[in-house]
């Protein structure tokens, strides 16, 4: 699934806020106006701004043609349900749309799940193993980590030598339970373990407290498979 995905996109340190807002004009409950100033109060320069509305133009404004339809989902569950939290929506859609964003989150989950907490020099260290010892790769993992901590995730401590998870996010709804799902299997590109589902390290920022099984074996868009008796397998339902 990640064959056509960009190896590495999320290159910009990323509001929460401006997330939100670009996630509230696709609703069409903001504009672009609303965009710009936020991003103008944040005295970015010229060209940081223009690179900053492109990873947001991916995440919400202009989501690849195959993302296009669980960005609309993600809205439409943002616009029936305004009490849900924006971070976990856009955290749903950063996993779905950037594996780097993705890898960094399930290394940080993985990495801090038995003592809460990780070294960014060990997030580093495996991220140079998948993309590379370039200086590049190094400064977006920053800036992925950077905005986890902005979006409620993360706190960076020991001037960014360490990362600490924060209280998760119960998500009790079952729209965006199965929604957020979706982002784990698309990210995975592979069949996820439905034994896994609950402590998913890429989705570590959040709890789910729903019947999670059920709601996916009723889900329009993902499916069950069984593989023997006791393994069980989320998969994208085809078409």
């Amino acid at each position: 699934m990640n064959s056509s995905a960009p190896r590495i996109g999320f290159d910009r340190f990323i509001q929460l806020d401006w997330a939100a807002a670009a996630l509230n004009i696709r609703a069409g409950v903001a504009k672009l106006d609303d965009l710009n100033a936020l991003l103008d109060a944040a005295e970015l320069s010229v060209e940081a701004k223009k690179k900053t509305r492109t990873v947001l133009n991916r995440l919400w404004l202009e989501p690849r043609a195959e993302l296009i339809d669980y960005a609309d989902r993600g809205v439409a569950i943002h616009k029936t349900q305004p009490d849900i939290p924006i971070a976990a929506l856009c955290w749903g859609m950063s996993v779905a749309t950037y594996p780097f964003f993705g890898k960094v989150a399930e290394l940080v989950g993985r990495l801090s799940a038995i003592q809460g907490d990780c070294a960014s020099a060990e997030v580093h260290r495996r991220m140079s193993e998948t993309y590379g010892e370039r200086e590049g790769t190094r400064r977006m993992t920053n800036m992925v980590i950077q905005s986890q901590a902005s979006w409620g995730a993360v706190e960076r401590a020991e001037k960014g030598k360490r990362v600490i998870r924060l209280t998760p996010t119960p998500i009790e709804n079952d729209e965006l339970t199965v929604w957020l799902i979706e982002a784990a299997v698309r990210y995975a590109g592979k069949p996820v373990s439905v034994t896994n589902l609950q402590s998913l390290p890429v989705l570590f920022p959040l709890t789910f407290t729903r019947p999670l099984a059920y709601l996916v074996s009723n889900s329009a868009n993902l499916t069950i498979r069984s593989e023997g008796p006791s393994n069980q397998f989320v998969v994208m339902r085809s078409r």
